[in-house]
């Protein structure tokens, strides 16, 4: 059996790239490949608010090598991704259809979150990533349009953010023509550290053991540190810093010889730099550790396991569900109340399953949405569904697209207010989106109401789907009579949803002692 032929290509701020790989289940994903072409997309972007059609000729023209070169290799299956750079572009539905009508490359333009997960994915199925994060690390994944900083401590994830700082924002922020290098670089420095710094007071409370970049020539730095020094591409973070401050002594064209760029005047290598010394001291690492992976990877990594070609050894679902209960301890919302709430949903959602048609990824969402529910009343007792919508929508759940976060953010808002008709919300999400919303919230709802009190008053629950009702029997050593009094009322909605009743059954347990 020939062995899979998948290519990878990814339209990036600055350059557009194409990594091909073979996928096979005894060498998993190999990289045969990789081809990187400039295109300065970003400077258009970030400059004009939109791509020219010069640049789009350009990108069409690299494409169609692209092609060619993957019928070489007979590629039999690709991807081809794009982030910020046409996400902020205000012409992105005319590029990509252009693109499209012009080579027959589809393109998928992802948000910030799937891009960073995506990458992500490709750190995590390497070998030391599961020790390294056992004490404490932060994942740092450097673009051109920004960072994203994902931190790790006894295993779970702790928090991910995305600072719009990216090299080429930088470059075209801070570069100054005539403007000295010393300053230019001082400017990047003042203005890096500063955003870090908040960063740090907000997310990190004692430095980490390690700082695992994802970023352009990270490798070219590690690679020309001492080897005596480095073991497996990690090397001490001091040794690191030391190296850098070595370069900064230096000109651009000095650097990119001694580090065999192919651009003797990089004008990204500077801000790269910067950020590298700035992340590793300000996050006082003890570590720094480089992969050697970028998005292409993860867009491979991602369509091997989508497709079943490999397993994944780390638990995503795990993180999704500890940045989510991390996000509710910020807003001193995670409570017993939740942990019940969580177990209860779940429960109805797994009795019902043959009758609402929904997958374990709804069921991740249900969870998240229980995690984060009463949120909002951190900001407003009295608006508190509002706050909490926004508070999810502005927050970043890496794992979770765009999409899946809407729907999440719509199951808390609906979880108390009425649900609105699918024309009030359709510039937000789509039908099936907006049917899943109404079956989360549906469940969510019944589920509140058996904790209305928040004591957690039963001891055991038993939940049986008997014809065209939903048979919810308790335990319980308390009285339940709110949970009875509001049950009705509580539950109206999940019958007009599902045209199934929950009926409340009580089993009285009485204590002897």
């Amino acid at each position: 059996m020939a062995i899979p032929m998948f290519a990878a290509i990814y339209i990036g701020s600055y350059e557009v790239s194409l990594k091909i790989f073979e996928i096979s289940s005894k060498k998993k994903i190999h990289e045969v490949d990789y081809i990187r072409s400039r295109l300065d997309l970003g400077r258009d972007v970030y400059q004009k608010g939109a791509i020219g059609y010069e640049r789009v000729d350009e990108l069409c023209e690299i494409l169609g090598e692209f092609s060619s070169i993957m019928a070489g290799y007979k590629v039999t299956e690709h991807e081809v991704y794009a982030s910020a750079v046409l996400r902020d572009s205000s012409n992105e539905l005319f590029v990509v259809h252009q693109v499209f009508l012009r080579t027959g490359f589809m393109i998928k333009v992802i948000s910030n979150s799937e891009y960073r997960f995506i990458g992500y994915k490709s750190i995590a199925a390497r070998e030391p990533f599961e020790e390294m994060i056992q004490t404490s690390a932060a994942v740092v994944d450097i673009g051109g349009s920004g960072i994203q900083i994902t931190t790790f401590e006894k295993g779970q994830l702790q928090t991910t953010q995305h600072l719009e700082m990216g090299t080429v924002r930088l470059r075209e922020l801070l570069n100054k023509r005539g403007q000295a290098l010393q300053l230019y670089e001082t400017q990047i420095e003042e203005y890096v550290n500063k955003k870090l710094e908040v960063f740090r007071a907000l997310y990190v409370e004692s430095g980490v053991d390690y700082v695992i970049f994802m970023s352009d020539y990270c490798e070219e730095l590690i690679a020309h540190i001492d080897k005596k020094h480095t073991e497996g591409n990690v090397v001490k973070a001091e040794r690191f810093i030391k190296y850098i401050e070595k370069l900064q002594k230096k000109s651009v064209e000095e650097i990119c010889m001694e580090l065999n760029l192919a651009n003797a005047k990089d004008p990204l290598i500077v801000p790269s730099i910067i950020m590298f010394k700035s992340m590793v001291s300000i996050m006082d690492a003890e570590n720094v550790w480089v992969p050697g992976v970028n998005i292409s990877d993860g867009i491979a990594y991602d369509y091997a396991e989508r497709n079943h070609l490999v397993k994944s050894t780390h638990d995503f679902e795990g993180d999704i569900l500890a940045a989510a209960q991390n996000l509710s301890c910020h807003f001193n919302s995670y409570s017993p109340h939740i942990k019940a709430l969580t177990k209860l949903s779940t429960k109805i959602f797994d009795t019902m399953k043959k009758v609402h048609g929904m997958e374990n990824r709804q069921r991740l969402l249900l969870q998240v949405a229980v995690i984060l529910h009463d949120c909002g009343k951190y900001i407003s007792l009295a608006n508190s569904p509002h706050c909490a919508y926004e508070i999810i929508m502005a927050s970043e759940i890496i794992g979770l697209s765009h999409r899946e976060r809407e729907i999440v953010a719509l199951t808390v808002l609906y979880n108390t207010l009425q649900l609105e008709d699918y024309e009030e919300v359709s510039d937000r999400i789509d039908q099936e989106g907006y049917l899943v919303v109404a079956k989360l919230s549906a469940i969510l709802r019944v589920a509140n109401a058996l904790d209305q009190s928040h004591k957690q008053k039963f001891q055991d629950i038993r939940i049986v789907l008997k014809e065209r009702n939903l048979v919810i029997t308790v335990e319980s050593l308390e009285d339940i009579s709110l949970e009875q009094a509001l049950f009705d009322a509580k539950t109206a909605y999940f019958e007009n949803v599902f045209s199934i009743k929950p009926i409340l059954k009580e089993k009285r347990v009485y204590n002897f002692h």
